[in-house]
C-alpha cells in the first residue's frame, strides 16, 4: 500500500511508525524496504518534530525543507505527517517524504497521501471480512459433521460417521478414534474400515500415538515445530514406518480429562500447519464428545454399565486426589467399627448435694427477743450440755410474779371461807388457786426453755445469730440447726431421660465443686419414685449413702455425680442421646 501511495504522489519513501520505548520511533512498515541504503533511512530519524505533532494535535502536518543530513545546504525534501486512528485515539503516523517538484504541483498529491488511513482501514475491514467468512464456513463444516454425527443412535456407527466425515472433508488418508479403556487406548473406530484388528503394526502405531497424546492431554503435531514442548516420538515412529505422513492427534475430553484421543493422517505435502483448521478439528472433537461418550456408555451390556458406573466412585475413593478427606473418611470408618463393636462403662451424670443424715432444728420456744447467742457455725456441740444461746426471760418472770401474788390472794380467801364455813366459796377459791398453779408452772416451763440447749452431739451448720442479739423472733422460727458432719449423704438430681437407668445398689462417684480433684464414692439407698422440679428441670431425688468419708466434707456442698450404669456399646453411649431426642422429634 506504501508503494502504490508512493507512486502516485511521487513520494520518494514512507514510514509508518508508532511510539515505542525511550522516546524513539517504531518501524511499522517502510518504503523502499529495509534494504535500503542508511542515508535513504536516515530522515525517518529527523522526522520526530512532525510524528510529535501529529500525535498531539490528530491532524495532517506538513514540514517543509526537511535539512539533509551530513550538514548540506541542499533540503532533503518535504516530510507529510497522516495520523493512523483507532476510533478516536491517533495510534500511529505515516510519514511521506516528498520532492520539492511534488509540493509545486498543488494539492492533488497532498490529497492523495491523506487517503492512506482509509485505505489501511478499507484493507482491515477486508481482512477481518476475510477471517469472519472462513470462521463461518469452518462453523458450517463443524455442525455439518455434528449432524452427521447426530443421525446414529449406536456408538460403532457414531465412530464411523466422525471418522468418515472428517477424512472426506479435511482430506485425510486416514482418521482413527481410540477409546481410553483401563490404562491404555484402544482403537475403536477407523475411517473406511469396518473391522478394526487390533494386530495389526498399523493399528498398534496408530495406538502408541494416541496413548503419547493422552498421556501429555496435549494436541501432537507431526512434523512438530522447532518450538513445539511436546514429545512426539510416537507420532513419529507412525509417520516415518506407515507414511509418510502429517499426523495430528487431538485428546477428547470428559469432566475435565482425557477419555479419547482422535488421530488424522494425511500425505506429507498437505501438514497440519494452520492454526485455524486445527482450530476447526477442536471444536468438532469438543462438540461430538458428549454424544459418542454417552453413546458408548449406553451401548455397553448391563454388566459393563454398572462397573462403568462403580468405576468413578471408586477410582474418586482409592485416587490421589483429596488425601486428607480420605484419610479423615478411613479413620472414622474405624472409629465407628471401634465404637460398635467395643463395651465401656456407661455413666450418667447429675447434679448432687452433701446432706447430714442426722440433723435437728431448735427453734424458738415462744415469741421473745434473743438475749444471748453462745455458739458459732462450725462449733461442736453436746447433746444436753452445750448451751446455745438464751432467751429474753424479764417478762415472763414478772408474769410469774403476778400469778404468785393472785394465787396467794386466792389462797386466803379458801381459808377465810373454810373458816366461816362457806364451802363453796371455798372450793371456788382453791379452783381459782389451782388455775393459777398451772400458768406459773406454764410460765415455769416457758423460762427454762428460754435456756436453748443442743438436743444432739454434732455441729452447727446455720448461719451465725451473733449479729442478731436483742432481736424479736416468732414461735416456731429456727434459730439454730445441729448436724453430725461425719454421717453425711448424698442427694442426687437425676435428669427423667436418665433416671431409667437408675437402679439401687448401683455406685458411682462424687466430685465436689471445691475439691474437683479428689474422687468421693457412693453407693445407691434409695430412688425417690416422685418427680420434682429443681433449676426448670424435671428430676428425681436419688439417696446415696458415701463409702470414703473425707475430713473436709460439710453438709451444702455441691457437685457433679457421675453413675456406673454397667457395660453398654460405645456407639450407643456415644448416640443415644441424639437418637432419643430424634425419635421425639420425629415420633418414631
Amino acid at each position: 500500500m506504501l508503494a502504490t501511495q508512493c507512486r502516485n504522489a511521487r513520494a520518494d519513501a514512507a514510514v509508518v511508525v508508532r511510539p515505542g520505548q525511550k522516546n524513539r520511533l517504531e518501524i511499522l512498515a517502510a518504503y523502499p524496504g529495509p534494504v535500503a541504503s542508511k542515508p535513504a533511512l536516515d530522515w525517518v530519524a529527523r522526522a520526530h518534530e512532525p510524528f510529535h505533532r501529529v500525535m498531539a494535535d490528530g491532524k495532517s502536518v506538513l514540514v517543509p525543507e526537511m535539512p539533509a543530513p551530513g550538514g548540506s545546504t541542499e533540503p532533503l525534501g518535504t516530510v507529510l505527517g497522516v495520523p493512523i486512528r483507532n476510533e478516536a485515539t491517533v495510534r500511529a503516523v505515516a510519514l511521506f517524504l516528498l520532492r520539492a517538484s511534488t509540493t509545486h504541483e498543488g494539492s492533488a498529491p497532498l490529497t492523495l497521501l491523506e487517503t492512506t488511513p482509509l485505505l489501511l482501514e478499507h484493507y482491515e475491514l477486508r481482512l477481518a471480512f476475510d477471517h469472519g467468512q472462513a470462521a463461518m464456513k469452518r462453523l458450517g463444516q463443524v455442525l455439518d459433521v455434528l449432524t452427521v454425527v447426530n443421525r446414529s443412535h449406536r456408538f460403532l456407527s457414531a465412530a464411523m460417521a466422525l471418522c468418515n466425515e472428517m477424512a472426506t472433508r479435511l482430506d485425510c488418508s486416514r482418521v482413527s478414534l481410540g477409546f481410553l479403556n483401563g490404562r491404555c487406548v484402544k482403537v475403536q473406530a477407523m475411517s473406511h474400515t469396518d473391522t478394526v484388528n487390533r494386530e495389526m503394526k498399523r493399528v498398534q502405531a496408530i495406538e502408541a500415538a494416541m496413548e503419547e497424546c493422552l498421556d501429555q492431554d496435549v494436541e501432537v503435531i507431526y512434523p512438530a515445530s522447532d518450538t513445539a514442548a511436546v514429545v512426539c516420538r510416537a507420532t513419529a515412529g507412525l509417520a516415518g514406518e506407515h507414511g509418510p505422513a502429517g499426523v495430528l492427534s487431538l485428546p477428547i475430553r470428559e469432566d475435565g480429562g482425557a477419555a479419547a484421543v482422535m488421530t488424522l493422517e494425511r500425505t506429507p505435502e498437505r501438514p497440519f500447519d494452520r492454526p485455524e483448521e486445527i482450530e476447526a478439528v477442536r471444536l468438532i472433537c469438543d462438540l461430538c464428545a458428549p454424544r459418542l461418550l454417552d453413546l458408548r456408555q449406553n451401548d455397553r451390556w448391563f454388566g459393563a454399565r454398572v462397573a462403568s458406573w462403580a468405576r468413578q466412585p471408586m477410582e474418586s475413593l482409592i485416587g490421589h486426589e483429596h488425601t486428607w478427606i480420605k484419610v479423615a473418611a478411613i479413620l472414622f470408618f474405624f472409629l465407628m467399627v471401634f465404637l460398635a463393636t467395643t463395651r465401656g462403662d456407661y455413666r450418667l451424670d447429675a447434679a448432687f448435694v452433701l446432706e447430714a443424715r442426722n440433723q435437728q432444728a431448735v427453734v424458738a420456744p415462744f415469741d421473745a427477743f434473743t438475749k444471748s447467742v453462745l455458739v458459732a457455725p462450725g462449733d461442736r456441740v453436746e447433746a444436753g450440755q452445750t448451751i446455745l444461746g438464751t432467751l429474753e426471760t424479764t417478762e415472763l418472770r414478772l408474769k410469774r410474779a403476778a400469778l404468785k401474788a393472785e394465787q396467794l390472794g386466792y389462797r386466803k380467801q379458801m381459808t377465810a371461807s373454810m373458816r366461816d364455813r362457806k364451802t363453796a366459796d371455798a372450793q371456788i377459791a382453791g379452783a381459782q388457786s389451782d388455775k393459777l398453779a398451772a400458768e406459773i408452772r406454764l410460765v415455769d416451763s416457758k423460762i427454762e426453755q428460754a435456756t436453748l440447749v443442743a438436743p444432739i452431739t454434732g455441729r452447727i451448720i446455720s448461719e451465725d445469730l451473733k449479729q442478731q442479739i436483742g432481736a424479736p423472733v416468732e414461735t416456731g422460727e429456727i434459730l439454730f440447726e445441729i448436724a453430725r458432719i461425719d454421717a453425711l449423704r448424698a442427694t442426687l438430681f437425676v435428669p427423667e431421660t436418665s433416671v431409667a437407668g437408675v437402679t439401687a445398689g448401683q455406685a458411682g462417684e462424687l466430685a465436689s465443686e471445691g475439691h474437683p480433684g479428689q474422687r468421693i464414692r457412693f453407693v445407691i439407698e434409695q430412688v425417690n419414685p416422685i418427680a420434682e422440679i429443681v433449676d426448670h428441670q424435671n428430676v428425681f431425688r436419688v439417696h446415696a449413702r458415701i463409702v470414703n468419708h473425707l475430713e473436709w466434707m460439710r453438709p451444702g456442698m455441691k457437685g457433679r455425680a457421675r453413675i456406673s450404669a454397667g457395660q453398654r456399646s460405645r456407639l450407643w453411649i456415644v448416640s443415644h442421646r441424639v437418637v432419643d431426642w430424634l425419635r421425639m422429634a420425629l415420633w418414631i
